[in-house]
C-alpha cells in the first residue's frame, strides 16, 4: 500500500505540474462500516493481548481466576513471540479490513479512471492523456455554452 501511495504522489505531483490549478484529492476510499468497525475492535485485542502477557499473574486473580488455563502459561512461556505474533496478525487484520482496493481518478467532478472497473491501477502517461482529454471537452463544452447563449 505504502509503494503506491508513494506512486500516487508523484503521479499528482505530474499532473499538477502539467495541468496547474486543477483541483485533485488523494485518499483512501472508506471500507464498509461492519468492517472499519471491526477494524477499530482488533487494537482492543490486541492490547489485551499484551496486557494478559505482561501482567496476566495480577489480572487473573482480579476477576475471579485464581488458576490461569494451560494457554495462559504457553503464552507466558513465550512473552517476545506471543506479543510480536498479537502485534503483527493484528496489523496485517486491521490492514485488510480498511483497504477497500478502489482506486477512481476525478477530474473537475468527472470519473476518468477506476481501478474497480478497470481491474488495475493507471500509469502516468495514461492519466496525463486521460486528464488532457476531459480538460480540453470540458473547455470546448464550456465554450459552446457562451457561443450559444
Amino acid at each position: 500500500m505504502e509503494t503506491f501511495r508513494g506512486n500516487a504522489v508523484t503521479m499528482k505531483k505530474m499532473l499538477e505540474t502539467q495541468f496547474p490549478g486543477i483541483d485533485m484529492i488523494l485518499d483512501n476510499y472508506p471500507p464498509p462500516l461492519p468492517k472499519w468497525l471491526l477494524s477499530k475492535v482488533v487494537p482492543v485485542f490486541q492490547f489485551g493481548v499484551i496486557g494478559i502477557v505482561m501482567a496476566g499473574e495480577q489480572i487473573f486473580p482480579m476477576i475471579g481466576i485464581m488458576t490461569p488455563s494451560p494457554w495462559y502459561y504457553s503464552l507466558r512461556a513465550n512473552r517476545f513471540g506471543s506479543i510480536a505474533t498479537a502485534w503483527l496478525l493484528g496489523n496485517v487484520m486491521q490492514s485488510f479490513l480498511l483497504s477497500s482496493g478502489a482506486f477512481e481518478v476525478y477530474c473537475n467532478g468527472e470519473l476518468v479512471f477506476s481501478k474497480l472497473k478497470e481491474g488495475r491501477f493507471p500509469g502516468e502517461i495514461e492519466l496525463k492523456n486521460l486528464f488532457g482529454k476531459t480538460l480540453a471537452n470540458s473547455r470546448v463544452m464550456g465554450n459552446l455554452g457562451v457561443v450559444w447563449s
